[in-house]
């Protein structure tokens, strides 16, 4: 049992707990700055930890680490990172200041960075759980907003059921199979007469439960309210982290144990990534509310995401990690911009309220036209780069009916993309939003950057990604 292995996990959790006791006993005091920087330097010593770290299995083989699990905590333990930068100072204005609230992030995280490395559908789950329960109470954090609740509410109950059918799942291929390991899985499935009909069932139902985590359709009803109810630094937490954790645990079991049978769930991830593309292209188009919109972008953007998935092959899952990469950093610069919607102290939302924004605040304006372009996919922006590899994964992989779709609707897609700009630059200029904090102008600029000249140094990404994918699908 090589418990160095767990090194990153436990220093984190450890900071998490430390924090927790250091909050508690300075009862009555404002801990909110240093809980914060506490679960900053804990994110960062566990990120040195990760890129430290050693490949090899720990605890009979249900803990793994290797390229693929370093690529994707190092990408959680980022967007982990931007949310707390930006939700200091918000949760300040709003009055929601509490030191447990960088204590859930961390804690969620660790829940995070186990399941990206699970090497066993019970580690699977137990990952999946830590990071739930803490998402939870994030979802609801603003207590005296009715929103706030009704939002963790319907998470709870949604996700509640989707981690039921993921256990069912669960019990199902352990009943067909006599195992849960993933490695297992895939040897035993390597025998013709290995595959029955109930372990088919057993794949559909984990493949539901994970599906639901990255809300994709027809498992997205919980993301449009979620996203608005929220408190947003809670949304920006959301749209970030814990899409690449289940993304993750998406392609290691799909990647590792249940690779020998493509065929088996190949057409059902094509359905679903084709559905999660149109509904995110269309539903989108009627929003007024930003936050909704980006909702529904995000659900089209992890139909973008699966075309690799149902690739069934390497190629496609590093254009799955690519993409996960561009769309953390384009998705936290976005919600930057949101989060410095404020009049009079107060938070906006409306689409309407970013009215000639390019008279008064050129700067911010710009910032958010670079994000809206890059995720319309608009060439030399990020997305387009993330775009690109998955298309061409799809047409390599004889795909063309996705890698049409892709593009149709990435069409369809720069239509409310473009809206907002047209609204911050031709629109009539409404009041000049609030002075913005200097961490929220940090993440901006620095995600901004990343997306504008992505193009500039797409090696070392491309080939992080590259040495991941060879893990899954040998």
């Amino acid at each position: 049992m090589n418990w160095t292995l767990v090194l990153p996990e436990l220093v984190l959790a450890c900071v998490a707990m430390a924090t927790m006791i250091f909050g508690v006993l300075r009862k009555g005091q404002d801990n909110t700055l240093l809980a914060t920087m506490f679960a900053l330097g804990g994110f960062l010593l566990a990120g040195v930890l990760v890129l430290n770290r050693g490949n090899g299995v720990g605890f009979s083989g249900q803990f793994l680490a290797d390229p693929f699990s370093a690529f994707n905590q190092i990408l959680i333990l980022s967007g982990a990172a931007l949310a707390s930068i930006l939700a200091l100072d918000w949760n300040r204005a709003q009055g929601i200041a509490r030191f447990e609230f960088p204590v859930l992030m961390m804690f969620s995280t660790v829940g995070m960075m186990v399941m990206a490395s699970a090497g066993n559908l019970m580690t699977l789950y137990l990952g999946l759980e830590l990071q739930s329960l803490a998402l939870y109470v994030l979802a609801a954090f603003a207590r005296d907003d009715v929103r706030s609740s009704e939002a963790g509410l319907k998470y709870f109950v949604l996700s509640s059921l989707a981690s039921g059918l993921l256990l069912y799942g669960t019990s199902l291929v352990y009943g067909f199979s006599g195992t849960m390991d993933l490695n297992a899985l895939r040897t035993l499935l390597m025998q013709p007469n290995a595959v029955s009909p109930g372990l088919v069932v057993g794949i559909v139902f984990v493949l539901v439960g994970l599906a639901f985590k990255v809300s994709a359709v027809p498992f997205h009803m919980w993301t449009p309210d979620v996203y608005e109810g929220a408190p947003t630094p809670v949304t920006v937490f959301f749209a970030t982290a814990p899409k690449v954790a289940a993304m993750s645990l998406l392609l290691r079991v799909m990647g590792t144990s249940f690779a020998p049978v493509v065929g088996a769930w190949q057409s059902l991830v094509v359905i679903v990534s084709i559905a999660s593309m149109l509904l995110g292209a269309f539903a989108a188009i009627g929003q007024s509310n930003i936050k909704r919109l980006m909702a529904y972008s995000s659900i089209g953007h992890m139909g973008y995401a699966l075309i690799g998935l149902a690739t069934g092959n390497a190629a496609g899952v590093r254009g799955t990690l690519v993409y996960m990469v561009i769309y953390v950093f384009m998705t936290a610069g976005t919600f930057g911009c949101i989060l410095a919607m404020r009049r009079k102290g107060r938070p906006v939302e409306q689409i309407s309220d970013l009215s000639g924004l390019a008279s008064n605040d050129p700067i911010l304006a710009l910032a958010l036209a670079v994000f809206m372009f890059s995720l319309a996919g608009i060439p030399l922006m990020a997305g387009f780069f993330a775009k690109l590899y998955i298309f061409f994964a799809a047409v390599q992989g004889g795909l063309w009916t996705l890698a049409v779709i892709g593009v149709l609707t990435s069409v369809v897609g720069a239509y409310y993309y473009i809206r907002v700009i047209k609204v911050m630059y031709f629109d009539t200029a409404a009041e000049p939003f609030d002075q913005r904090p200097a961490g929220l102008s940090f993440v901006v600029a620095a995600t901004g950057l990343f997306t504008a000249f992505f193009f500039i140094f797409p090696a070392p990404i491309v080939g992080a990604a590259q040495a991941a994918a060879s893990v899954l699908f040998r």
